[in-house]
């Protein structure tokens, strides 16, 4: 027997619990620490699990933030200069990369508080994680404004794409959970992968 939760469930649901069921029912999602550097040269770094892929040509990616009703570090850097970084999460470092969605003040770099470290390369000039086994440098391209709840969706182009060697089948696929990639659901939940299985493409 399923769990039947109606529209007016949800919105007599405590506002935390609320966040916790919606953000869970999507299903598995795509975790990533975005990297950023202001105009001054301070460094930022957030935790954001929700990275869509837009399309491959040109190579977009998007990713949304909540309200800039508070200043978002992140935004602003990204605004500013241009430049961000996407890297993915693996065992070593998911717990530091979940710290980075505390509220540290502007002049406090994420990678310092969590001991993260900065890695620059290609003239990007935004910080990569080093930790990082999968790591994306990208180059801003357009801000969405989405009315419907004032979230704001980034679309940037990937300029380099940085992974360990053996991760890249002849035919483009990134083997991501050979690279150590995890994943997450809801909130605070991360997760390993197991891959079932490449299918041929499906026709009629």
């Amino acid at each position: 027997m399923k769990t039947h939760i109606t529209e007016t469930d949800l919105m007599q649901m405590e506002q935390r619990k609320r966040a916790h069921l919606i953000n869970s029912v999507g299903g598995f999602k795509s975790v990533c620490l975005i990297g950023t550097v202001d105009l001054k040269g301070q460094t930022n770094l957030a935790i954001f699990s929700s990275i869509v892929h837009i399309g491959s040509n040109p190579p977009l990616i998007s990713f949304i933030m909540r309200p800039d009703s508070v200043e978002r570090h992140t935004l602003s850097n990204i605004l500013d200069t241009g430049s961000y970084t996407i890297n993915h999460l693996n065992t070593s470092i998911y717990k530091q990369a979940h710290q980075t969605s505390a509220r540290y003040p502007k002049e406090a770099s994420e990678f310092d508080a969590t001991g993260l470290s900065t890695e620059y390369k290609f003239n990007c000039k935004a910080p990569f994680v080093e930790e990082s086994n999968i790591q994306l440098e990208m180059e801003f391209k357009q801000r969405i404004d989405l009315a419907i709840n004032n979230t704001i969706m980034i679309i940037g182009e990937i300029k380099n794409i940085f992974f360990p060697e053996g991760c890249m089948q002849e035919d483009g696929f990134l083997d991501i959970e050979k690279a150590g990639t995890i994943t997450c659901s809801g909130l605070d939940s991360y997760h390993l992968s197991k891959s079932l299985a490449r299918l041929p493409y499906a026709k009629v």
